[in-house]
C-alpha cells in the first residue's frame, strides 16, 4: 500500500509540475482566440469602412501581428524549456578554481561564480537568475535570451489585446453606458452566477479583465528584468549594492542576448552567440562584501 501511494504521489507531483505550463498555454490561446474573434467579427470600424477593401487589409494586418506575436511566444517558450541551463554536461575546469568559486554539497562539485543550486530542479544552474514557476524551469545563462524575449512578446500581445478590447468597449460606450455593462466588466463572475449575462458575454468580459491584469503583471516582470540586465546583475544579485559584473549598459545587454542582440529578439531562429561560457565572467569590482 505504501509503495502504491508513493507511486501515486510521484505521478501527481510530476503532473503538477506541468500544470503551470498547461494553464499558461490555455490562457495564451484563449486570449488569441478572443482577439481573433474581435478582429474578424466585432471589428471596431465605421459602417462605411466595413464595406471597403480597407476592412480586409485592416483585418489581415491585425491577424498577422497577432499570430506573429503568438508564434514568438510559443517558440521562445519551447526553446526556454528545452535549453539546459544547469551544469550537467558542462566541463567546469575544477583545477583552476578562482575567486567566487564554491563547493555545492548537493551536487558534490565545485561551482563557478554566479552559479547556485536550485532545489526545485535539484541541480546547480550557471548564472542562475531564478526558478520560473510558470514554466517549471530555471532561468540561467543559456536560456535567459528566450525567457526575456518570451516575456517581451507576452507583454506586447497583452497590450495588443487590451487595446483591441478597449476599442470594442469604446464602440459600446458610444451606444450608451449602462450599469449592466459596467458591472459586467468589474464583476463578471457575480453577473454570471446571478444569471444577468450569457456565458458568451461572461467569457469575453473575463478574458478582457484577464488581459488587463496580465498586462500589468507581465509589464512589472519585464521592466524589472530589463533593469536587472542593464545593471549587469541577476535577480539574486539585485538586492546587493555591489555590481562587480557591470560592464556598461550595452555590454551587459550583449552578455545576456548575445552578439546580435539588436535583432535576435525578432525571431528565436536568428543565431546570437553569447560572448561568454557561463563559467568565467569579466569583473569590474570586488566580489567580496564591503565591511
Amino acid at each position: 500500500m505504501a509503495r502504491f501511494m508513493s507511486r501515486l504521489w510521484c505521478k501527481v507531483e510530476s503532473s503538477g509540475r506541468h500544470l503551470p505550463i498547461v494553464l499558461n498555454a490555455v490562457l495564451v490561446f484563449s486570449i488569441t482566440a478572443e482577439v481573433s474573434y474581435l478582429v474578424l467579427v466585432e471589428a471596431p470600424l465605421e459602417p462605411e469602412q466595413k464595406k471597403t477593401e480597407w476592412s480586409t487589409m485592416w483585418k489581415a494586418m491585425h491577424l498577422f501581428a497577432q499570430y506573429f506575436m503568438l508564434g514568438n511566444i510559443t517558440w521562445n517558450a519551447s526553446l526556454f524549456v528545452k535549453t539546459n541551463p544547469s551544469i550537467r554536461g558542462v566541463f567546469l575546469g575544477g583545477d583552476a578554481l578562482g575567486q567566487g568559486w564554491r563547493y555545492c554539497y548537493n551536487c558534490e562539485t565545485h561551482t563557478p561564480p554566479r552559479c547556485s543550486h536550485c532545489y526545485d530542479c535539484n541541480v546547480c544552474v550557471l548564472r542562475r537568475d531564478h526558478h520560473c514557476v510558470f514554466f517549471g524551469q530555471c532561468v540561467g545563462f543559456h536560456n535567459y535570451r528566450y525567457f526575456l524575449t518570451c516575456l517581451l512578446f507576452m507583454w506586447a500581445g497583452l497590450l495588443y489585446a487590451v487595446v483591441m478590447n478597449a476599442e470594442v468597449f469604446i464602440v459600446i460606450l458610444k451606444e450608451g453606458v449602462t450599469f449592466h455593462s459596467i458591472m459586467l466588466l468589474l464583476v463578471p463572475w457575480i453577473m454570471l452566477v446571478s444569471g444577468q449575462v450569457t456565458a458568451q458575454a461572461f467569457a469575453f468580459a473575463f478574458i478582457a479583465d484577464t488581459c488587463v491584469l496580465g498586462f500589468l503583471l507581465v509589464a512589472a516582470f519585464l521592466f524589472f528584468h530589463v533593469a536587472v540586465m542593464l545593471r549587469g546583475q541577476t535577480t539574486r544579485e539585485w538586492y546587493s549594492t555591489r555590481q562587480p559584473y557591470n560592464l556598461g549598459a550595452l555590454a551587459n545587454i550583449r552578455e545576456c542576448l548575445g552578439k546580435y542582440w539588436y535583432i535576435c529578439w525578432l525571431c528565436p531562429l536568428i543565431p546570437s552567440p553569447l560572448p561568454g561560457d557561463g563559467i568565467n565572467f569579466k569583473v569590474t569590482g570586488s566580489l567580496e562584501p564591503t565591511k
